[in-house]
């Protein structure tokens, strides 16, 4: 069973990680969760706003409502001007690290998808002062091999433009691709729909593949009002160590989720957590965090009259660049630590619902 659910939850990332969804034109993305979600739920839904809803209904008629929150929304780019030469030249949309994006592959999304590579001076000719410089973002552009008259055919400022990335299989069940953050938290909901699918639980879970997160988790803000859930996790990525982090960060690849406490986290959804964890021997690693997580946890806690609100996060490396890394146990392991976390919680949420 887990090397199905393994193949299965690896198959599913690669599909979402491959598609195309910058914050704002999550639609693609949205249809393919949906595809996914309908067969784990009672009812799949959409909302103005873009964001993708499964319900999955509890054992008790007079249960509470549990949120589950994921964003599908991606970093990306947008054309900002097009030169008299046809090279475009463009800005971002959320966070990218421009440090890396010299030589990458892009797609860009005019009248048609449009392939292009985004280039720089060769070293060969760059004075000696900037040759060990990271190349600025206005600096580098795009070349697609149209003429200008044809680019004017099929590209306009204002084109959203993406990454062209495959999903690309490391060792001992370690991935490479874009976008994990945060398409592996809707793999984690899946993982977490087809657990709850053999286990009793009490309330409704509500999954939640939010969007706009990256720009100021919008989606997570408007989802939240309209469901008033009466607790909520979010499942997000946070920064895993490499040899280059110099003990700044301590959560480490494949030793299980990132479970956060903080003020933008309810004590008693930490706790029970932990519990979980300790009573099922699923491994996590805590992650404290002083102030505003900037993940969707922070706009669920205090929509309507607030919510409690926890965060379980997926160890990454490599966050916003093309090849995002990380352990896909820890995915499975995630899923499987939320669902339990569900199915123990009490039919009497009171001791959730102050501090």
């Amino acid at each position: 069973m887990n090397n199905a659910q393994m193949q299965n939850a690896r198959e599913f990332l690669s599909l979402l990680s491959s598609g195309s969804g910058v914050s704002g034109y999550e639609v693609s993305i949205a249809s393919l969760v949906r595809e996914r979600f309908i067969m784990l739920t009672d009812e799949v839904y959409s909302d103005t706003f873009g964001n993708v809803y499964a319900l999955k209904k509890g054992k008790s008629l007079s249960c509470k409502k549990i949120m589950l929150a994921a964003h599908i929304d991606e970093i990306g780019l947008i054309v900002n001007t097009i030169d008299p030469r046809g090279f475009l030249h463009f800005t971002s949309i959320g966070g990218v690290d421009q440090r890396t994006l010299l030589s990458q592959e892009v797609l860009i999304h005019g009248r048609q998808v449009i392939p292009g590579i985004i280039g720089a001076l060769p070293p060969h000719l760059l004075k000696n002062d900037d040759s060990d410089q990271a190349v600025k973002m206005e600096d580098l552009a795009i070349d697609v091999g149209l003429s200008p008259a044809k680019i004017n055919e099929v590209i306009q400022v204002g084109d959203i433009i993406t990454l062209k990335r495959e999903t690309y299989p490391l060792l001992n069940n370690v991935m490479a691709g874009k976008s994990f953050d945060d398409r592996a938290g809707v793999v984690v909901m899946m993982v977490c729909l087809e657990e709850l699918s053999r286990l009793q639980h009490t309330h409704d879970v509500i999954a939640v593949a939010t969007t706009q997160e990256e720009v100021g988790v919008r989606g997570a803000r408007t989802s939240a009002y309209t469901l008033n859930p009466d607790l909520a996790v979010a499942i997000d990525v946070t920064h895993a160590s490499t040899p280059d982090t110099k003990g700044q960060v301590t959560i480490e690849l494949g030793k299980g989720p990132a479970v956060a406490f903080g003020p933008n986290i309810h004590p008693a959804i930490f706790r029970h957590f932990s519990e979980t964890a300790q009573e099922h021997r699923l491994s996590i690693q805590i992650e404290p965090i002083p102030g505003a997580s900037r993940t969707d946890a922070w706009a669920i806690q205090v929509s309507q009259a607030g919510i409690p609100t926890g965060l379980i996060s997926l160890p990454l490396r490599y966050m916003h660049t093309s090849v995002e890394t990380l352990d896909m146990q820890d995915v499975l392991d995630t899923g499987k630590l939320l669902a339990r976390f569900i199915s123990s919680l009490p039919d009497d949420l009171e001791g959730f619902l102050c501090y």
